[in-house]
């Protein structure tokens, strides 16, 4: 079986590649020029070299493939051009969707985000059909996913399309880092000594790498599903990162007006005066606000997920990090 992956440098798209070598996959994988390689210099695959907005590149390499995997995204929340989010991850889509339609290709698995759902301020955890809408997106990463799911669900009434929607993934190979990897970095680096009252989804990496692939043999077409684990307060997340690293666990915890002002100022200063990241990112801040716990029960269900603890996932990326002198 021939399969199509974008993406596959990155954290969860090499791990997707990665399950699909092992399932004996013929692989064709899309790299963009200036893409770091090392998360597939390993794996027997094509390479591609092109952007997700070149159509004609796209069908062509999408020939002859039954399968697309479309995991590649812009996944910062910050940037000083948004415009870069917005081009990759509903434009990219929608290229990546039309290609795959004039290619003939039988089946695409999107991958979404939990950032996309609706998450309640009770700290209930969200699912695929929690009220939710464009307005209720904070910043420029969420709402650019938000409308790029919007497309494959548009997509999904011409191709048949299905879309697992991950929750914060951890484990090896996050070599940007993503957001929640410069969470753990920042933590190995003792740069963490206060905490919010938030909480998050953690879940395996290659766990989700499985899911995408149970998506393509198992989901139904236009539907969505949250891969998650394990809901955890921030504090918590920290400690089981303390008895893995041996590292002390910040005791302080930050109100969320002074985390909120912080953040404003940081990202005045930095971001807009400085133009460089913030070390405090306002956007940040403010998806705190909610507990962005969520349910997986229909994964589990329809795709027959299984959640998992994620502690052997914050090992590996404790291990990995360090391996790598990132901290």
């Amino acid at each position: 079986m021939k399969v199509f992956v974008t993406g596959a440098t990155g954290f969860v798209g090499s791990h997707v590649a990665q399950a699909l070598a092992y399932q004996g996959a013929e692989l064709r994988l899309l790299v963009r020029p200036t893409s770091r390689t090392e998360n597939i210099d390993s794996l027997d695959a094509e390479r591609v070299t092109g952007d997700l907005c070149d159509a004609e590149l796209l069908r062509k390499a999408m020939s002859g493939c039954e399968l697309v995997f479309h995991v590649a995204a812009d996944y910062r929340l910050w940037t000083r051009e948004p415009a870069e989010i917005y081009r990759s991850n509903v434009e990219g889509t929608r290229t990546v969707l039309m290609a795959a339609k004039a290619a003939g290709v039988r089946r695409v698995v999107y991958t979404s985000s939990v950032a996309t759902v609706g998450f309640r301020s009770n700290g209930k955890p969200a699912d695929e059909d929690s009220p939710v809408s464009l307005a209720d997106m904070i910043g420029h990463y969420k709402r650019s996913k938000f409308l790029g799911e919007q497309v494959a669900r548009e997509a999904a009434r011409e191709l048949d399309v299905t879309i697992v929607n991950p929750t914060t993934p951890v484990g090896e190979q996050d070599i940007k880092p993503t957001p929640t990897g410069q969470v753990i970095v920042a933590f190995l680096q003792r740069r963490f000594p206060a905490y919010m009252d938030t909480g998050l989804n953690l879940v395996d990496v290659a766990e989700v790498a499985r899911g995408n692939v149970a998506a393509a043999e198992k989901g139904r077409r236009g539907e969505r599903y949250i891969l998650g684990g394990e809901n955890l307060t921030l504090k918590h997340i920290l400690d089981r990162l303390s008895a893995l690293s041996g590292l002390p666990s910040p005791k302080v915890r930050m109100p969320y007006a002074v985390a909120l002002a912080a953040g404003a100022v940081d990202t005045l200063v930095r971001g807009v005066l400085l133009r460089r990241e913030p070390r405090v990112m306002l956007d940040s801040v403010r998806m705190g606000r909610k507990k962005m716990y969520a349910s997986s029960a229909k994964a589990e269900r329809e795709l027959g997920w299984k959640i998992v603890p994620v502690d052997g996932a914050l090992r590996r990326a404790v291990e990995w990090f360090r391996s790598h002198g990132y901290a």
